[in-house]
């Protein structure tokens, strides 16, 4: 019998098995294939190559990226980056910022902290300024801006010493003792202004440890001695600026600046001493600072053009203020560019009506008259310039808008 002619049943298993293999892929659907031998007898699909317009063979092709588990972990955390890194972050913030990163952790309260990011604040425009006050200064802040403030009373425990080089607490309202303490913990000041502030005898002896002092803004204050004055001008042996302008002072305390003051000194408000300023405290003040260049002597009603001769000495002299001082006639101020060859800022505010000026500027064309009505000297923020300026410099951090 041939191998065609035998039935199914004399045919071996694995013949069979070979077969039904072999020809399963070409059978209909009455083919008894399972899906699973279906699947893996078919041969792998071909890939077709993604064929590009020609031109455009280097440009890029945009896929939809398969998701990433939710397992995995990508990005940069804070807590990695290093100090220096964060520093310069922290740089960057401004004053709120800065002091909500400082609850996150201890880490960040420390860097938070550091001095480099507190070198110059500006408090102006809080509310309550007192808890701030008393934050900043433990940072080790140099310049601290906070003028028009409301400090309430408190006890500062903390005796270390500050290390403020310029401070500005104008027309501030704050406790003696307040101010006693933080001036009592600084000995580097260069530049103070507490214009307008109730002081004592105290405060200017704690005023006395800062022998560095240049520039010294006290126009308004009250409260201390004609002796403890002399005691502060005497260690301020460096001091190039003063206002003094509108002080509680007596014909002492007036005697004391002129007789006193330090010779480096190139400008100097003495304005508001209507009965005690005199010719002969002109005279001693010109012979002790030959180098003045801005002097007010606004509101001497004593002073008359006498003093002429005498402001001739000062060889530098480049602004000068008479305001209301009404001793001096119009018929002197004509021969000021004579006498003071130097002079080129004048101001004399209430001397003359303004038909008068027009001819007086005619007679002194090289003098620019009354273009400066407020004085600047030793002032944080001259009125000629209302910004948030210290002493030419803004602040870094900033309270306020």
């Amino acid at each position: 019998m041939s191998q065609h002619s035998r039935t199914l049943m004399h045919l071996p298993c694995s013949s069979l098995r070979n077969k039904r293999s072999r020809t399963c892929l070409a059978e209909g659907p009455d083919s008894e294939c399972t899906p699973t031998e279906s699947i893996q007898q078919r041969p792998p699909p071909l890939k077709v190559p993604l064929l590009l317009p020609r031109g455009k063979e280097n440009e890029f092709v945009l896929a939809r990226r398969s998701r990433r588990r939710k397992s995995s972990k990508s990005g940069v955390s804070l807590d990695h980056l290093p100090e220096e890194l964060l520093l310069r972050i922290y740089s960057c913030l401004p004053l709120h910022d800065l002091l909500r990163i400082s609850g996150v952790s201890r880490r960040w309260q420390r860097l938070a902290s550091d001095e480099s990011l507190w070198y110059s604040v500006d408090l102006e425009g809080l509310t309550h300024v007192g808890p701030a006050l008393q934050q900043v200064l433990r940072t080790g802040v140099r310049r601290l801006r906070c003028p028009r403030a409301f400090v309430e009373e408190q006890y500062l425990t903390d005796s270390r010493p500050l290390q403020i080089v310029e401070l500005d607490l104008s027309s501030s309202i704050i406790p003696t003792s307040t101010l006693q303490n933080i001036l009592g913990r600084c000995r580097l000041l260069h530049h103070l202004s507490l214009e307008g502030l109730q002081l004592s005898n105290s405060i200017i002896s704690c005023l006395v440890k800062n022998s560095n002092l240049l520039q010294l803004n006290l126009s308004g204050c009250s409260g201390f001695s004609s002796a403890a004055l002399t005691e502060l001008l005497q260690s301020c042996c460096r001091l190039e600026q003063l206002n003094v302008s509108w002080c509680s002072f007596s014909s002492d305390h007036v005697k004391s600046v002129v007789g006193h003051l330090s010779p480096t000194v190139s400008a100097l408000n003495l304005s508001g001493y209507r009965e005690s300023l005199t010719l002969d405290d002109v005279k001693v003040l010109v012979d002790r600072c030959p180098h003045i260049q801005t002097l007010d002597l606004s509101d001497g009603t004593l002073l008359t053009a006498n003093s002429f001769p005498v402001l001739r000495q000062l060889r530098k002299l480049l602004h000068l203020s008479l305001s209301r001082c009404y001793h001096i006639h119009l018929a002197a101020l004509s021969d000021l560019e004579k006498l003071i060859p130097s002079l080129r800022f004048l101001d004399i505010f209430g001397l003359v009506q303004e038909n008068q000026l027009l001819s007086l500027k005619e007679e002194l064309p090289h003098i620019s008259i009354n273009s400066r009505p407020f004085s600047a000297v030793a002032r944080p923020t001259p009125a000629s310039r209302p910004d948030r300026s210290m002493w030419g410099r803004t602040c870094r951090l900033r309270a306020g808008p």
